[in-house]
Order: structure tokens, then C-alpha cells, then sequence
């Protein structure tokens, strides 16, 4: 069994305490960054309400059969409903009857079928038929739903109404990172286990038993504003590179170094575009922080801040993304440009 990180220990404890003394709600609600291990703590939580012979201190066994069942979800892909009720599991393998895990599904409407981009009400109305079975295995069954943010409007009516109709022994568990896009009746009826990033002793302390060298880790950490998540995931990545060669290009690309089109060709050349343009976007807004003495700075940082976001939208439609960076990079350029040419002045 997995060690949890002591944010996410706390959050565990609090809700398996809970649990253990009946207060634990028929929906509930994980929800905080991304990043933090909101699905693993859920997952715990339900492999312990699932576990026919629990140890002394109330933990799975791991070993009775409903442990070694709910074992297997770590090896397929999450549960599908079939249009008839039934359980599909991409990956061969059962997984838990008791334990349903709802996501993105396929929409066999389309043609070619092709993976949805939302959680439809066709997935709502079985997962409601699903937990109106008789539990295989104890008296509990468990649905976790994420991104739970992801579910449509439709959907989320249907999942009203399970939520306003609770049968005893089923839980409705949703993980989302971005609890503000679900509707205020169904946060309203669910408990809320809410995740927050640690103190930066603590994260920085667990990043280095990651493995990870302490000036690496604090780097990543200041990069990531505090999120061990985050920074764990750049360092085991190329994400600090990549966040270094940004702040590189930004500096060179001010004092005329190099050319804007190459530059914006090589920042869309891959899949890192939206990690660099988030970098430029928290570099521009670092250096407004440090600039607060010249007030013209700070507002033009801020500014381009704003824009290097719009700019990460785009890159999520049809516009030609190179064309979107080449237009931010002039701006810098430009931006740069004034406040060296204001500083000569002065």
C-alpha cells in the first residue's frame, strides 16, 4: 500500500475517522488542485469501505477478496457502462463489482466513435441503475466520478437525483479540481474533503525524499507557487528545463539575440507549448512582482501576463499557434524595448 504524502494522510484520517463513526455522507466531494492526490485518497477510502476483514487499526487487509478484486483496477482502464448496464473493462480484467469508476466514455454515436470531451447523461442514468443493485460482496457500493467538473448538464440532473435519493450503503464519491464549474445543488449536496497545498517546509521536505536534490527541489517549488505536485512532476520531467529555457529565450529575445519567428517555431515544435507559455505567463508575473518601484513596468508586465494566457487559449483552437506566439514574442520584444529605452531616458 502506497505511503500518502502528509497532506493527504490528513485528509485520509479525517475522513476515514468519519467513516468509522457513521458521519461519513452519501456524496462527498474531493476537491483542491490537481495534483495533490485526491484520486488516491478516494481510492483508500474505498478499498477500506469495501474490505470484508479490515486489521485492527481499521485499515484494508489487502489480502480477503474483495481486496485482492479491488487489486485489479490498478490494471484497467477506468470501469465503462455498457448501453445495456453491464460492466466493460478495457483492460481484461474485472476489477471490484462494488467499485465503479466513471470518466470520459466513448461516443459510439459518432462516426468514427471517438472519446467524449464531457461526462453525458447516458453515463449518469446507468451508474444510477448500477447502484441500485445488491453489493456483491459486504453492503457497500462506491462510484467515483472524475472529473466530476466534466459532467454536462443533462448529466449532472440525473446525478441529482441520485444525490437527493440516497440508498443506504452507496456512495457517490467526485474529484474535481475545479469544484466552481459544478452546479451549487450538487456541491450543496455533498460533504467537501477539501485538499490545500501544504506549507512549503513540508513540501519542500517531502520533494526531497522524492529523491530529489534540495536547490532542485526548491526551484521547482517556487516555479510551481507552492504546488509539491506539480514540482515533483517537473523534476521528475523536463519541466524545470523547460521552464529554464524559456526564462533564457525571454532575455535573449529582449536584448535582440535571437529572432522571434524561429523562437516561436521552436516553442510550438512540441507538445510543451502550453508548459512554456504558463512559464513566460509566471515569469512576466514574477519580474512585475520585483518591479513594484516602477509602476509603468509592473503594468506592462501585467498586461503581457494577461495576454500570454489569452495565448494559451488559442492554442487550444484552430489558430495557427505559431502565428499566436510570434504575435506574443513581438510584444515582449516591444514591451522590452520601451523600458530599456524609458531607463536611457531617465
Amino acid at each position: 500500500m502506497s505511503v500518502f504524502a502528509p497532506w493527504q494522510q490528513r485528509v485520509y484520517e479525517h475522513a476515514a475517522s468519519a467513516l468509522d463513526a457513521g458521519r461519513l455522507g452519501h456524496g462527498l466531494l474531493f476537491c483542491g488542485p490537481a495534483r495533490l492526490g485526491k484520486r488516491a485518497v478516494a481510492e483508500r477510502l474505498a478499498n477500506r469501505l469495501l474490505c470484508t476483514s479490515r486489521t485492527p487499526d481499521g485499515e484494508p487487509c489487502g489480502s480477503c477478496r474483495s481486496c485482492r478484486l479491488f487489486a485489479l483496477r490498478s490494471q484497467t482502464d477506468p470501469v465503462e457502462l455498457r448501453p445495456d448496464g453491464s460492466l466493460a473493462h478495457p483492460g481484461g480484467h474485472t476489477g471490484h463489482p462494488d467499485f465503479l469508476q466513471i470518466s470520459y466514455g466513448i461516443n459510439d454515436k459518432a462516426r468514427p466513435p471517438r472519446s467524449r470531451t464531457e461526462i453525458v447523461i447516458d453515463q449518469m442514468r446507468r451508474l444510477s441503475e448500477q447502484m441500485a443493485l445488491t453489493a456483491q460482496y459486504g453492503d457497500a457500493k462506491i462510484a467515483i466520478i472524475e472529473p466530476a467538473d466534466a459532467i454536462n448538464h443533462a448529466g449532472a440532473n440525473a446525478l441529482l437525483k441520485t444525490l437527493e435519493e440516497p440508498v443506504p450503503g452507496r456512495y457517490l464519491w467526485l474529484v474535481s479540481a475545479n469544484p466552481a464549474r459544478l452546479s451549487a445543488t450538487i456541491r450543496s449536496r455533498c460533504q467537501k474533503l477539501e485538499f490545500r497545498l501544504p506549507a512549503r517546509d513540508e513540501a519542500l521536505a517531502w520533494l526531497q525524499r522524492q529523491g530529489h536534490a534540495e536547490s532542485a527541489a526548491a526551484e521547482a517549488l517556487d516555479a510551481a507557487r507552492g504546488h509539491p505536485g506539480l514540482a515533483d512532476e517537473w523534476l521528475q520531467g523536463e519541466g524545470l528545463a523547460v521552464r529554464r529555457q524559456v526564462a533564457g529565450d525571454l532575455a535573449k529575445l529582449a536584448a535582440g539575440d535571437i529572432a522571434v519567428v524561429e523562437t516561436a517555431q521552436r516553442w510550438v515544435a512540441d507538445s510543451d507549448a502550453d508548459l512554456r507559455l504558463r512559464f513566460a505567463a509566471d515569469l512576466a508575473l514574477s519580474a512585475a512582482a520585483d518591479g513594484l518601484t516602477d509602476p509603468m513596468r509592473t503594468r506592462s508586465l501585467a498586461a503581457w501576463f494577461d495576454r500570454a494566457n489569452r495565448a494559451r487559449e488559442l492554442l487550444r483552437s484552430t489558430v495557427r499557434a505559431d502565428l499566436v506566439v510570434v504575435e506574443l514574442l513581438m510584444a515582449w520584444r516591444a514591451g522590452e524595448a520601451r523600458r530599456a529605452a524609458g531607463k536611457q531616458r531617465g
